[in-house]
């Protein structure tokens, strides 16, 4: 990813394991969707390009 940030292995890194990936096409931004659990608690990660400028958004959200 770009800037060296690398959320996902980091969330793997402690401890999270990868349930669920989705990729969808928004007008040619692609988001990618991560749905990880770590024992009860799930999360939904998401990763797509900036609009503007180089890198990507991130986001995280517990469900």
């Amino acid at each position: 990813m770009a800037d060296d940030i690398r959320p996902l292995s980091e969330l793997v890194a402690q401890g999270w394991e990868i349930l669920n990936y989705t990729a969808t096409d928004y007008g040619g931004s692609a988001v990618q969707r991560f749905l990880l659990r770590r024992q009860k608690v799930h999360r939904v990660l998401s990763v797509r390009p900036k609009l503007m400028g180089k890198g990507y958004v991130v986001t995280e959200m517990d469900i």
